[in-house]
């Protein structure tokens, strides 16, 4: 009697411990999905600003492009991003929550082309995110920033927040990466050194970010947020931002 009830209670610890792997790995594919460049947000369309800064000669090699990505990740728009996308993910169940954190990523918005690129991103996002039903998307409505969107998406599906929090910011530095390339400042074997250059930096402003409030918003990088405005008159340009 007790070798059977030993028995049961180990397959049920297996059991148990298959179903969580299973949930991780579905929670998992599902942000690889979200944030990959395949899905339909139209990221490969934008620079936030790069594409300026390059023209103006700010952003010359990998190194410098690191630095410039570190920064934005640490003290800019990316950090802000990471915030709003932490706000969204635990208030996920929260109308007016969720209206306010959008509310406050349109008015960070640097630039007329950066609020249209959160903007639009975001409601592409939800677009496409509704084939994964869920009650998210009646709370957020048809249109929200790019970061609140994903944030309040992965909250209601449980990805966990570090790692909702890692993919985007890895996401968005793979798309700055891309861009650079596009605009001949790098090559592609290059690009992967600047990645794996911001891989610790990533780790640390999502930890950061998953223990921070919006208290903490705010950002430092004035160059680049004159690259986004100055941006909007650039005369011959690949991207929108």
């Amino acid at each position: 009697m007790v070798a059977d009830t030993a028995t049961a209670t180990t397959a049920m610890a297996v059991t148990t411990t298959i179903m969580a792997d299973h949930a991780d790995t579905q929670a998992l594919l599902r942000l690889v999905t979200w944030l990959s460049p395949a899905f339909p947000v139209g990221s490969f369309a934008y620079s936030g600003g790069l594409e300026q800064a390059v023209d103006d000669g700010l952003v010359t090699s990998a190194e410098e492009l690191r630095l410039w990505l570190e920064t934005l990740l640490t003290r800019g728009a990316m950090w802000n991003d990471a915030l709003l996308l932490a706000e969204s993910y635990q208030g996920h169940d929260d109308p007016r929550r969720l209206k306010a954190a959008s509310e406050l990523a349109e008015a960070m918005a640097a630039s007329s082309e950066r609020h249209k690129e959160t903007v639009l991103q975001g409601e592409a996002f939800l677009a496409a995110a509704r084939r994964w039903p869920s009650a998210v998307f009646e709370l957020l409505g048809p249109v929200a920033a790019y970061p609140v969107a994903v944030g309040a998406v992965a909250g209601a599906h449980g990805t966990g927040l570090h790692s909702a929090l890692a993919a985007y910011l890895g996401a968005a530095a793979s798309n700055a990466v891309s861009a650079a390339i596009r605009c001949g400042v790098i090559g592609q074997r290059d690009g992967v050194g600047v990645l794996v250059g911001l891989e610790n930096t990533i780790a640390a402003v999502a930890e950061r970010a998953a223990q921070t409030s919006l208290d903490e918003l705010g950002s430092a990088t004035i160059m680049a947020d004159i690259s986004s405005l100055r941006h909007e008159t650039l005369y011959t340009r690949l991207f929108r931002s």
